[in-house]
């Protein structure tokens, strides 16, 4: 039978026979646990909070060169006797600052102790001070009749030195006790390594473009996000740069083999699946050539292929995926997509946004900030502004009861209402500014926006003596609105 009596005087506990390790059987079993806990080779073992030494002992008897301590005066003597013969040193002292100078320990052991200390948290950081590199905490603790310390409020402690911590249960091994216990009781081994540097997974993902089009795959069979729209990806493996690492996965899951120069950096996105860990995602961008056609390399993983608006996305998309197209399309360079535990690895549209775009450095002086229009009826310039800026990659920025705005990157522009001028619609000759003009991504894209621009509210102008012309060099198209105001769209 196991008895332990506080000694409140002394701050120890004053064992009897069984629990001083006397009993046969109660000795052996800690003795097999011990070998386990301690170094195979001779080590140099402190053991704070020694008691009468019973754990000293057993450390010694297994060939370790053994320092006890104890802050009860009568506990060190017993130990001394009993630990005689074994060339153990047995100190009287406080455990949490234990009077060893600048002797470094391969193992601190304490059984029992920390629970009772007024600092856990200041003790534990001077016994790994205490130890040599890769040393090792041995702490055999418990929760007795609602005193003691949980495992995991040890566990957490510990965490803030080292991050391997083995928590092995003791409560049910009646051999240690000599009984049967019910209540918590384990050992914890803290090895005395710093936390390992950050470290994360570095994803590559493809956007290929057909003029306003992004090529995405369904996921299948894979584990992750199955059914759901994904641009082709996948992770760079050690020693390979980001660059390589998308050439070989697009080779390998859609059977492109692209050249470095063909490919341009989209953004950077780090980003945290629920309940993952984090990684940081490259998006890179090259165009399609129809002379690549893309096909589906990996049957196994992917169920299909599609080409996809880039202005109208389909929402069975992974939410990161979708957070970095739609980044992409802002012109947005730097990401950061972390999602909560319970979030839903699909795109949800109601869901609340994680996206946190992130400012890059740039020199602003003389960049244009915004352009302001004034617009004679609201409504009509948010469907007709609002679709056109929508396909040249803006998105809805600022509304109010008098004005709406679009931004890409830094910069925006802003429809005010106004009753206006009497005299109809803008002209463009007036003082004042003739027209917006807007980069273009590709002849094709520019073709698709001039197509379906009449069912905007948009109808194209006449040249004019100053249009680029030439099918080698730029093209570029001029529209007006409904309320007369015109913008020329240049493609290269």
């Amino acid at each position: 039978m196991v008895t332990t009596d506080w000694d409140a005087a002394a701050g120890t506990f004053d064992e009897e026979p069984d629990h001083g390790l006397l009993d046969p059987v109660v000795r052996s079993a800690w003795a097999r646990r011990m070998e386990t806990w301690l170094p195979a080779t001779r080590s140099e073992v402190l053991d704070l909070g020694c008691g009468t030494g019973s754990l000293a002992l057993l450390a010694a008897g297994q060939g370790h060169r053994v320092t006890a301590v104890d802050r009860s005066p009568r506990m060190a003597e017993r130990a001394r006797a009993k630990l005689a013969g074994t060339g153990a040193e047995v100190l009287v002292g406080d455990a949490g600052r234990p009077p060893v100078g600048t002797q470094r320990f391969d193992v601190v052991l304490a059984r029992h102790t920390v629970w009772l200390l007024p600092d856990p948290e200041a003790a534990l950081r001077h016994w790994f001070s205490l130890l040599r590199p890769g040393g090792r905490l041995v702490l055999v603790e418990g929760v007795w009749n609602g005193a003691g310390i949980p495992a995991a409020r040890l566990t957490e402690l510990l965490t803030a030195h080292t991050e391997r911590v083995h928590h092995e249960p003791l409560s049910g091994d009646s051999r240690l006790w000599g009984r049967e216990v019910d209540d918590e009781r384990y050992v914890l081994v803290a090895r005395a390594e710093p936390p390992r540097r950050h470290r994360e997974v570095v994803d590559v993902h493809l956007v290929l473009r057909r003029g306003p089009d992004v090529l995405l795959a369904r996921r299948a069979g894979t584990g992750y996000a199955d059914g759901l729209l994904h641009v082709p990806s996948g992770h760079a493996e050690d020693g390979e740069d980001v660059r390589a690492a998308v050439i070989r996965e697009t080779a390998e899951e859609i059977g492109v083999e692209l050249d470095p120069d063909e490919l341009r950096v989209a953004l950077v996105m780090q980003h945290r699946g629920p309940g993952g860990n984090p990684r940081m995602g490259w998006f890179f961008e090259a165009d399609h050539d129809p002379a690549r056609p893309p096909r589906n390399a990996e049957p196994d993983k992917c169920s299909e292929l599609g080409w996809f608006p880039l202005d109208a996305l389909p929402d069975d998309m992974v939410a990161y995926c979708r957070a970095g197209l739609d980044g992409y399309r802002a012109e947005q360079r730097f990401l950061i997509h972390w999602h909560e535990d319970t979030d839903t690895v699909a795109y949800a549209p109601r869901a609340p946004r994680r996206v946190v775009p992130l400012p890059a450095t740039t020199t602003a002086t003389g960049r244009l900030h915004h352009i302001e229009l004034w617009v004679p009826d609201l409504a009509e310039a948010e469907a007709e502004w609002g679709w056109l800026l929508g396909r040249l990659g803006h998105v809805p920025y600022q509304s109010w009861a008098h004005g709406r705005s679009w931004r890409r990157g830094d910069s925006h522009v802003v429809a005010g209402h106004t009753p206006g001028p009497p005299g109809g619609e803008h002209e463009g000759l007036r003082p004042g500014v003739s027209r917006l003009a807007f980069h273009v991504r590709d002849r094709a894209t520019l073709d698709a926006l001039v197509a379906h621009a009449p069912e905007h509210g948009w109808r194209p102008l006449p040249a004019g003596p100053h249009a680029y012309t030439g099918e080698s060099g730029p093209r570029a198209v001029r529209l007006a609105n409904t309320a007369g105001h015109r913008v020329e769209l240049v493609a290269p």
